[in-house]
């Protein structure tokens, strides 16, 4: 029992809002010891997981690159294009990655896109051009932008990978499956994926058009009231 350990120290310190790595590695440690092993084999465990895990230091190597390419000018970059783009405004433009984002994560390449290597530099800030070009280029908009920016990069990936076969949430859902008897393979699963995808970008897509027609009244409000 002592081994369950680890679950109450992942549930306290998510309730204390704690970081989660820590709270991961403290309950990792907490239920290696509790399950009777030194501390040296929980640290050897821990290195043996890092080691066949290394890719995880990928990000180490992008963002340093993120951070470069912003300093020498990308979100300008990326806003200059956009206001020479006729006809663009935020809602199309993110229903446009919102579709790239579902065909990326239904090919299971999850990670060509994402909030730090695209939402950050280059997604937001070419819908917030785009915002500023239908006239409304106020501090509260460009952050409701932002916002939405990132919900739309979270809703392709959520509804776009189940899609994919060989991703985690299909495996763990074939597993389910089959503890309770039923036997599906993830083909299966990965069909009955494709219609909850196309009512996600409907719905989603449906909220960005209507933001796109929020952004027109308000710039026209604020026209009226020049």
């Amino acid at each position: 029992m002592w081994v369950l350990a680890g679950i109450v120290v992942i549930a306290g310190g998510f309730l204390l809002r704690a970081h989660p790595l820590l709270v991961i590695i403290v309950s990792a440690a907490v239920t290696g010891l509790a399950a009777g092993l030194d501390p040296v084999r929980v640290l050897a465990t821990f290195g043996h997981a890092f080691n066949e895990t290394r890719y995880v230091t990928a990000v180490y190597m992008i963002l340093p690159v993120i951070a470069l390419l912003e300093r020498r000018g990308l979100q300008e970059r990326a806003r200059a294009l956009v206001a020479g783009l006729r006809g663009a405004t935020t809602g199309r433009l993110l229903i446009g990655y919102l579709l790239f984002r579902q065909i990326m994560a239904a090919l299971g390449l999850t990670s060509v896109a994402g909030p730090a290597q695209t939402v950050r530099p280059l997604v937001a800030p070419m819908a917030e051009a785009a915002a500023e070009r239908q006239g409304d280029g106020s501090a509260e908009t460009a952050e409701k932008v932002k916002a939405m920016a990132a919900a739309t990069d979270t809703v392709g990936l959520f509804f776009g990978e189940d899609i994919f076969i060989a991703i985690g949430s299909i495996l763990l859902m074939k597993g389910v499956l089959d503890g309770y008897g039923i036997h599906l393979e993830p083909f299966q699963l990965s069909i009955w994926a494709i219609p909850t995808a196309i009512a996600a970008f409907v719905i989603h897509g449906a909220r960005l058009m209507l933001l796109d027609r929020r952004l027109s009244r308000r710039a026209g409000e604020r026209g009226a009231a020049r």
